[in-house]
């Protein structure tokens, strides 16, 4: 039985321990700015066929095209430059970096998609797609992919920002529409102009190319139904307005594409109640591809 002496001890030792380990803490976290200094090494080592250029754990796990690779190999070997379009999407809450980037591989460019699980400022999980060519990406263009797109990186006023449940929420919805064949059922709150970019191509807002004009009016465009289709949060940046998910859109939605199905990961630009962008890299992959983690 402790004493009233000894206890008053402990709680001593417990305050000037507690301090110590937040500290410690703190300086491990990895705020905004140290995920994108992560996610800059991590493709830095790509370029450079070499892992150790990132700060890799030892226990990483890695994932190209949802197959486990060991480190360094898959587009670890053949990466060869980054090119200027690169979309961050960090969500420090969950340790989570992720990208949209476009490559090359042996002068040919190459979409890129990756997801960086950050512990203790390690890499202890990497998932990446790899689109090298139309034929796996259904559409394909890189070169339309000069710069980040202003509206994808520009980050929304603070007064208009969105609380992360409900950005999430809103971000959801498109999944729920596509299997139901409709985002105007499913509610997407789609804001005046609101454009989508798959690959590259502007298939939704003004300037779309996919069966225009009724492409331009994003939330009562035509959808096919995807009764199949499966989703999952990847990150929300909260700074930033942006949601990405991992879904796997199943079954007719690859054309001709038989035992294979669409697999994205999709980024929403969401702030003020309401989705402004949506840019995507898919690739056809085999049907009920799972994610590259639990």
């Amino acid at each position: 039985m402790r004493t009233p002496y000894a206890a008053a001890l402990l709680l001593l030792a417990i305050a000037l321990v507690a301090p110590r380990t937040l500290d410690a803490q703190a300086q491990r976290a990895c705020d905004r700015a140290c995920l994108a200094d992560v996610m800059t090494s991590y493709l830095a080592s790509l370029i450079a066929h070499d892992p150790k250029k990132a700060p890799v754990a030892a226990n990483v796990r890695f994932t190209e095209d949802a197959k486990v690779l060991p480190v360094g190999e898959g587009f670890w070997k053949t990466a060869s430059k980054l090119r200027a379009f690169r979309t961050d999407f960090l969500d420090a809450r969950t340790g989570t970096a992720a990208v949209h980037a476009v490559l090359e591989e042996s002068g040919a460019p190459v979409l890129f998609a990756a997801r960086l699980k950050v512990v203790g400022r390690e890499i202890t999980e990497i998932e990446t797609l790899v689109v090298h060519n139309q034929q796996e990406g259904a559409l394909f263009a890189p070169d339309a992919l000069a710069a980040p797109s202003p509206a994808m990186v520009t980050p929304p006023p603070k007064d208009r920002l969105t609380a992360r449940d409900k950005m999430a929420e809103i971000a959801l919805r498109y999944p729920a529409g596509l299997r139901i064949g409709s985002f105007e059922k499913s509610d997407v709150p789609f804001a005046p102009g609101a454009y989508r970019l798959e690959n590259g191509v502007k298939m939704a807002g003004p300037g779309c190319t996919f069966q225009p004009p009724s492409c331009e009016n994003m939330r009562s465009q035509r959808l096919p139904t995807l009764a199949d289709i499966k989703s999952r949060v990847i990150a929300v940046d909260e700074q930033n307005g942006t949601v990405l998910l991992w879904m796997d859109f199943g079954k007719g939605s690859l054309p001709r594409g038989e035992g294979k199905a669409l697999v994205t990961f999709e980024a929403f630009k969401v702030y003020g109640g309401e989705v402004h962008a949506v840019e995507a890299v898919f690739k056809g992959m085999p049907a009920d591809t799972q994610p590259g983690w639990e």
